[in-house]
């Protein structure tokens, strides 16, 4: 089964035969709602003014692609990120959204609000260094990874027992609709396109998720999928890169091969990670 986004892990089935399906997991993040040096998830803010300029960047992007599920985090700047994206679509602008606390951003307990300097300071007086170090009453890292393995895992097991209800997406899209999606943006969908439309044994693509969360929350997570599960990164990607932060409106796309059955780690290939080429041209405003 393959996952794109952003956004996954099901158990298996033992069925020899089986075809593998694909999910393709397309993540949005959008740290820490316009200024990346500001800590924050229990301080619900919207978006600046340039934080609206980056989703309509992003909407505009991926207009023409094609969702069969959307999930978001439940924060009022994911919120407006999110129906940016969709009121920018060809095809997914009366979608619902499923709005999960596990999207959230890291809670930085009492930090909350303050900036990256003061945080600094404080690992600083702890003996510690930045990202490691947990504030009082903040997540650790490992919370965080654990927050992302649950929804990651949830998300696979919807997909798996959807694709078992029946052969399409769960939206009623084409099969062969969701690979060109894929395609008309990223070269390695072509191959999937190609793959998937044969009538070879290849790999079904059943359903393209829409996953809508946070820079620190991301850079976990996807921690996970190539130190855990062994993601495969393009050519042009290292694992340094993982260091980063996502920036605003950053765009990552994996596709995520489940084959039903046994408990064995999904194959994951990265298409992009962090892209931000949709924000060419897009000013910031002081």
């Amino acid at each position: 089964m393959n996952l794109f986004s952003s956004d996954l892990c099901p158990p298996q089935v033992i069925v020899w035969t089986h075809v593998p399906d694909q999910l393709v997991l397309w993540y949005c993040s959008f740290a820490s709602f316009h200024y990346k040096s500001i800590m924050r998830q229990g301080v619900d803010e919207p978006l600046s003014e340039t934080g609206f300029k980056q989703v309509a960047a992003a909407g505009i992007f991926l207009n023409n692609v094609k969702f069969t599920h959307v999930f978001s985090s439940d924060l009022i700047r994911t919120k407006q990120t999110v129906h940016s994206i969709l009121e920018n679509s060809k095809f997914c602008k009366d979608m619902t959204v499923t709005y999960d606390s596990r999207l959230r951003e890291r809670k930085y307990g009492i930090a909350e609000g303050k900036g990256l300097t003061e945080l600094r300071a404080m690992a600083k007086e702890a003996g510690e260094e930045c990202p490691l170090f947990t504030p009082s009453g903040g997540e650790t890292l490992d919370q965080v990874k654990m927050r992302g393995v649950d929804f990651f895992k949830f998300l696979c097991q919807l997909i798996l027992e959807e694709a078992g209800q029946k052969e399409s997406c769960s939206s009623g899209a084409p099969v062969n609709c969701l690979e060109t999606s894929l395609a008309e943006i990223f070269p390695l969908g072509e191959q999937c396109a190609s793959q998937c439309n044969s009538d070879s044994e290849a790999s079904k693509l059943v359903a393209s998720v829409l996953v809508v969360s946070h820079g620190a929350y991301m850079k976990t997570l996807f921690n996970y999928f190539v130190t855990d599960l062994e993601c495969s990164l393009p050519a042009t990607q290292s694992k340094s890169e993982l260091a980063s932060v996502s920036p605003n409106t950053g765009i990552s796309v994996f596709i995520i091969n489940v084959e039903k059955g046994r408990e064995v780690k999904p194959t994951i290939q990265c298409v992009c990670m962090n892209l931000q080429d949709h924000l060419n041209g897009v000013t910031e405003t002081c």
